[in-house]
């Protein structure tokens, strides 16, 4: 797309709104809105706002920034269409200082230098995500709840899974908007649910996990259920997980295929997956980034809490998926969707990246379930264990150095603050289980 051919089908769609859409720090969908006749202003990337407002964006006193869109998301939003007051479109933006450059916390650019980085090295990442999310009851004033609207359990159907409906309604927005959809489904949890849209190359994969969400949220209001990607909202049940499967291609060869290498994977595959071991416990700070998201992270449950890899078990973090040739890749286990899409492929990436650069080996592959070991054979297989709570896992990603560059200084600082004050206000909070234990007690 062009500015001309983007005008054009503005035009030609009678799009009456045009939605300038990006990221907070977080991972927080904002946008600006802009009607028709402003419509060459927004496309010449001339549209700017007070990025003061914004979490992790820029001082008071340097507030004006730009949304520079990127002409190849333009989609029209399906559930717009009809309600009477013309089509709205969207398009997806980096955030720019006024006079065009770059700007060092805008989560999208940190992920396309990441990007960048693999292509001098020959190579481009392709990421198939699984984003598990929780349908809902919403209260009497249409407040979210954490009541289940079924008893299903993992692939169940009507009338068991009373969610069919409402993933239905999403799958039929998703594939208006260009996702080509795998599987629909009903998850382990009562009222969770999975949704599998195919694979594609990083950055265009981010985009999708951003609007995905937007839809998810969107279909199931509709439905009078309210939509959380929340890692644990229920104690006793399955967290909500966003397995990543990870491959890297060399033009259309799958780099991490090699039919006579060790376990079918070449060299660069095995490099890869040694540097996201490497990096895991400072990673687990972007791709788990709430206080809640370590209460996914624990023993007895389907996520993982160790830091190992296998061909044939799913308890260690990284698990090898049969496929081979074009389908050969890595799937790691612990990201959860409450991440931001954008800078967890960056460090996922960077990681990897690293991994190759150094030549990095992973230790052996674990096949044995790590949850059934003792210290000492986990010990002997070198297995470490990931942060158990935020706080540990923020420590671990401003110790690593690599990390800390794909993030770079600007994000990094944010992040670190903003989660450091989150660890700080849960851990002062009284909660409804100390009451529970304590209050009769002492």
């Amino acid at each position: 797309m062009n500015k001309q051919t983007t005008l054009r089908k503005l035009k030609d769609e009678k799009v009456r709104f045009l939605r300038l859409q990006f990221t907070d720090v977080m991972g927080i969908i904002k946008n600006v809105e802009v009607p028709d006749h402003q419509f060459k202003k927004a496309v010449d990337g001339d549209i700017l706002f007070d990025g003061s407002s914004i979490e992790g964006f820029v001082r008071i006193e340097e507030s004006d920034m730009k949304l520079a869109p990127d002409l190849d998301t333009l989609d029209i939003l399906p559930w717009e269409e009809a309600n009477g007051q013309g089509k709205v479109a969207r398009m997806i933006c980096d955030i720019r200082y006024p006079d065009g450059t770059e700007f060092p916390g805008c989560p999208r650019t940190a992920l396309k230098k990441q990007i960048a980085r693999a292509r001098k090295m020959g190579y481009h990442l392709m990421v198939g995500p699984e984003a598990e999310f929780f349908l809902f009851q919403r209260g009497a004033n249409g407040q979210a709840t954490t009541i289940t609207h079924d008893s299903g359990g993992y692939f169940d159907l009507a009338p068991v899974d009373r969610g069919e409906e409402a993933r239905r309604a999403m799958v039929n927005i998703l594939e208006k908007m260009g996702f080509e959809i795998e599987t629909s489904h009903h998850e382990v949890a009562p009222g969770q649910h999975e949704i599998d849209f195919k694979y594609g190359e990083a950055l265009k994969t981010a985009d999708n996990l951003v609007t995905f969400r937007m839809v998810v949220r969107k279909a199931a209001f509709d439905y009078n259920l309210h939509a959380t990607f929340m890692p644990k909202p229920v104690f006793g049940e399955n967290g909500s997980g966003m397995h990543c499967h990870l491959s890297l291609f060399k033009g259309k060869k799958n780099a991490f295929d090699a039919p006579r290498g060790d376990l079918g994977l070449s060299h660069t595959a095995h490099h890869f997956i040694a540097g996201i071991l490497d990096h895991a416990k400072a990673i687990t700070a972007v791709t788990n980034p709430l206080v809640n998201s370590f209460k996914r992270l624990v023993p007895g449950y389907e996520a993982p809490t160790h830091i190992a890899w296998s061909e044939k078990n799913r308890s260690p973090l990284c698990r090898i998926p049969a496929s081979r040739g074009v389908g050969a890749r890595m799937e790691f286990r612990s990201p959860d969707p409450s991440c931001n899409p954008y800078l967890a492929i960056a460090v996922m990436l960077g990681a990897g990246l690293d991994g190759i650069e150094k030549k990095l080996v992973p230790p052996k592959a674990v096949n044995t379930n790590v949850y059934s070991m003792s210290e000492r054979e986990k010990k002997r297989h070198k297995i470490r264990s990931l942060p158990g709570d935020l706080k540990g896992a923020l420590l671990c990603l401003q110790d690593d150095k690599v990390i800390c560059d794909v993030l770079g200084k600007h994000l990094l600082d944010y992040f670190v603050k903003a989660k450091t004050a989150e660890w700080g206000h849960y851990i002062a909070t009284v909660s409804q289980w100390e009451l529970d234990q304590y209050l009769d007690k002492f």
